[in-house]
């Protein structure tokens, strides 16, 4: 007479079926793991990439650290064979939103970066739709061979150290963007010039866009103070920088140095402005997509630069 088989052993998978789940499941869990560690460490950088994606400003932010979170938990569900069923569903609903907003988004974002993970650039196109779809075929592959999910609270502790995690990286972070620095120097006017000393007002426009345009022209009737240098740094278009400031009225020295600016600020579309006090910044203004105003607006603008000591 045969013995019966105990439930565990009737569900395991074939020792092949079990080895495939094991090779995908790490796969998927260290491609979550290191986007979501990325996000939960740079949370001001990761809302900047997804302000252009087009997430609405008031929004970016705290979706970067949700997001970061989301994707840190399923990578080490997935990573554990006791949690990996549950990780691998978690992994595949965040891979399907993604796709289905970016699919929704296409035809605004077509072309455009999406880094989503660090080292790796992607573009908004066919490739990314394929790429994202093969991590999802792995994440399934991962959690349908995979034995059934137990130990609830084990991924109840796993979130919690992951929510700890995020929030003391975003209060380290929120301290050091209070207090950020400029970089030493740039180059203007094909010399080096130090942002961190005195008052320099950064202005970061692109020659093409019609509200950098409207902002240099504000920007020039102001009553700037006589020790406040202003750098205007076209971050597209450089051979056209000095005609947008001839025509804009605007008396600024020129940079290109536009990378060093961009790693340091996080910013993402201009117009974009900053206002320095020995290399400390004291007030940014960028442009929001969704925004009704912009900062560079009358009288605000203004009231604002004189409140910082820039304008008489």
């Amino acid at each position: 007479m045969a013995h019966p088989q105990s439930a565990s052993a009737v569900l395991a998978p074939a020792g092949w079926k079990t080895a495939v789940s094991h090779v995908t499941g790490v796969l998927v869990g260290v491609l979550f793991i290191v986007a979501g560690v990325w996000k939960i460490t740079d949370p001001f950088g990761a809302a900047a990439r997804l302000e252009q994606a087009l997430v609405p400003a008031g929004l970016s932010l705290i979706g970067a650290c949700l997001l970061g979170v989301g994707e840190t938990f399923s990578g080490v569900l997935v990573v554990v064979p006791r949690l990996r069923r549950w990780g691998a569903f978690l992994a595949g609903a965040l891979l399907i939103f993604f796709i289905a907003y970016l699919g929704i988004r296409y035809s605004a974002l077509r072309g455009q970066d999406c880094n989503c993970f660090p080292w790796v650039k992607r573009a908004v196109g066919p490739g990314f739709f394929i790429g994202d779809l093969l991590m999802l075929a792995l994440a399934a592959v991962a959690g349908w061979w995979a034995r059934p999910s137990y130990c609830f609270r084990c991924a109840v502790v796993v979130l919690l150290v992951v929510a700890v995690f995020a929030a003391v990286s975003y209060g380290v972070n929120a301290r050091l963007q209070g207090s950020l620095d400029a970089p030493r120097s740039i180059q203007v006017d094909g010399r080096p010039f130090p942002l961190r000393q005195g008052r320099v007002f950064l202005f970061l426009y692109n020659p093409e866009c019609t509200h950098c345009d409207a902002a240099a022209r504000i920007m020039s009737k102001l009553n700037w103070k006589s020790d406040v240098r202003i750098v205007a740094v076209a971050v597209e278009q450089p051979q056209f920088a000095a005609l947008f400031l001839r025509n804009a009225g605007l008396r600024a020295s020129v940079s290109s140095d536009v990378e060093a600016l961009r790693n340091a600020f996080h910013f993402v579309s201009t117009p974009y402005a900053v206002a320095l006090d020995d290399g400390r910044v004291k007030s940014a203004f960028a442009v929001h997509i969704g925004e009704p105003r912009s900062p560079f607006d009358q009288p605000e603008f203004e009231a604002a630069l004189h409140s910082l000591g820039f304008t008489n």
